[in-house]
């Protein structure tokens, strides 16, 4: 159970893709995006509490069990080599190409995110909260759905109590949250 406070704080973090460019502007590289988030959860034994897809940024609400350059490790180092393995064996090149990068000295020719991830300390229920809420009705705020509910990339349904759907993009640990206040 994770409870959050100032000695166990969860984190919210935003990866914004390189160029800002609009990568996940189709439901196949929004799956990709959550299926790789699924991977990144299994390796590290992260929880997720509240996420969207948006078409050129991610937001996603994690505990705090490790530290925040690991949490991003895996978060943007597995979907970053997913996005970029499917383009190179899918394409489109002109894709691939937009994510090229002068080679680097680890070898490295893509990236599809900018390399300051923003990174904000939850330490309590309240800004727990308003992050959630930020993350749920950024959909909306974008001109992407009418109710948050609607977008099916985002966690919104969970925290809401609406119906999942059958095939829910990523599972979410709200059951997993100590809370202080009830």
């Amino acid at each position: 159970m994770t409870r959050i406070s100032i000695d166990t704080p969860c984190y919210f973090i935003t990866s914004v893709t390189h160029h800002r460019l609009p990568v996940f502007r189709t439901d196949k590289f929004k799956d990709l995006i959550c299926e790789a988030l699924n991977e990144a959860r299994t390796s590290s034994g992260m929880l997720y509490f509240a996420y969207s897809i948006m078409p050129e940024h991610f937001h996603i609400v994690t505990d705090g069990e490790r530290k925040p350059s690991d949490t991003l490790r895996y978060l943007n180092g597995i979907t970053a080599r997913r996005i970029i393995d499917h383009l190179k064996e899918n394409g489109p090149e002109a894709s691939l190409n937009k994510l090229r990068l002068a080679e680097t000295a680890g070898g490295y020719k893509y990236s599809l995110w900018e390399h300051h991830s923003d990174k904000f300390l939850l330490t309590s229920e309240s800004m727990f909260m308003q992050k959630v809420r930020y993350v749920n009705n950024n959909p909306v705020n974008d001109g992407l759905v009418a109710r948050a509910e609607d977008y099916k990339y985002s966690s919104a349904r969970y925290w809401l109590r609406k119906p999942l759907l059958d095939d829910e993009p990523l599972e979410m640990d709200i059951n997993k949250i100590e809370w202080y206040s009830k």
